[in-house]
């Protein structure tokens, strides 16, 4: 049976005007709304105590499993207010249904779809003043999260488990705009292995992403790549984003957008799927295949790639215009924006903000518009 949420609003909302200067240039991710989703999973009473509360601290025993044996997943999404007024998302079954997967690898329990989907649609109910207006680049960020709760030191699946759902007014997810990103390829260290935990969006997979990430950073670079464990080889995913590689050209009506595949060590990308669909759309081959990073290197270099990119929900698409690593560099269409990256991404960010059609069914209303 769905789960019906109590409704606790706030008694001290923030000020209309404070929140019109939060609204006005938000930052990824820095701010959040005034409610939160929680849930609670016992082993014996299942999934109960759905409400929306105040945003605010919760308490934790320091026995928590969490705490020791990392149980905790997380799913990214984002709310747009649609030039109608109404308030949409984005694909959320998709990510309910990773939020299934994930938890499914991690020995959790799995929310129901339609409970997933209701957490989201009664929490921006109540803070949709949080949502950015319509016509621009801001969305409301949503972040669902599940982990362990069992006070016990004992290795196994906690027996308790706390679900939540917040919420963040966010710009660009990176600073200056949709401007080529530079990339530095990760030689030291891996991501994930088949069989491992590549493929959950697990919390484990970043805290192991932070250290060549800072590598990335001390090399002048905005992002790592990483390459898969067992050869060292081949292109994987970035360290938030999933990888798109542009052959041909527009001119020569030869365009091919291809992705490295999924290995079992990679993340399904919500976006990555809806690209490869605007994509053919769009009338371009697509193509999921492996590539090496002497292939990349190689292809730019023989004018056969033409263009690079990531994507990902919190920074939609963005180009890649650098590449680093151990070996040296190179540049990706002259460090420029190309032309069918900026295609796809004005194609699926219309579809996203409700300014073209949706031919998919892709978006999903929260909010409707009111009379």
């Amino acid at each position: 049976m769905a789960l019906d949420f109590e409704i606790h609003r706030t008694l001290h909302p923030t000020p209309e005007d404070e929140r019109a200067e939060i609204l006005r240039d938000p930052a990824f991710g820095q701010v959040f709304t005034d409610h939160m989703v929680r849930i609670t999973w016992t082993q014996d009473s299942g999934w109960t105590e759905a409400q929306v509360v105040p945003y605010g601290d919760f308490s934790i025993s320091p026995a928590a499993s969490v705490l020791h044996y990392g149980q905790a997943i997380f799913e990214g999404l984002k709310a747009y207010r649609l030039p109608d007024g109404s308030i949409a998302t984005f694909r959320p079954e998709q990510n309910a249904r990773r939020f299934q997967n994930s938890a499914r690898r991690m020995d959790m329990p799995e929310l129901p779809e339609e409970d997933f989907l209701e957490a989201l649609r009664v929490l921006v109910d109540v803070d949709q003043d949080w949502v950015p207006a319509a016509g621009g680049e801001a969305a409301l960020y949503l972040r669902p999260v599940m982990f362990a709760t069992e006070p016990t030191l004992g290795v196994h699946a906690s027996k308790s488990y706390s679900m939540f759902v917040i919420a963040s007014p966010s710009g660009a997810y990176f600073t200056g705009g949709v401007k080529p990103v530079s990339v530095w390829i990760c030689q030291d260290y891996v991501r994930a292995a088949p069989g491992g935990t590549g493929a959950a969006k697990f919390a484990g997979n970043y805290a192991a992403s932070l250290k060549a990430q800072t590598q990335a950073a001390e090399k002048g670079c905005d992002q790592v790549v990483w390459l898969d464990a067992i050869d060292r080889t081949y292109i994987e995913e970035m360290g938030g984003m999933n990888l798109m590689f542009v052959y041909g050209s527009a001119a020569e009506s030869n365009v091919k957008v291809v992705t490295p595949a999924l290995s079992g060590s990679l993340l399904p990308g919500v976006t990555r799927d809806s690209l490869l669909q605007v994509a053919e759309d769009l009338g371009f081959e697509t193509a999921e295949e492996r590539i090496t990073v002497e292939q990349w290197r190689d292809d730019v270099a023989q004018g056969k790639m033409t263009e690079a990119l990531a994507c990902g929900t919190a920074a939609v698409l963005t180009p890649v215009g650098r590449v680093l690593s151990e070996d040296g560099e190179f540049e990706v269409n002259g460090n420029e924006a190309g032309t069918i990256t900026m295609q796809l991404r004005e194609a699926l960010t219309a579809i996203q903000h409700g300014e073209a059609d949706d031919p998919h069914g892709w978006r999903y209303v929260l909010v409707p518009a009111k009379n």
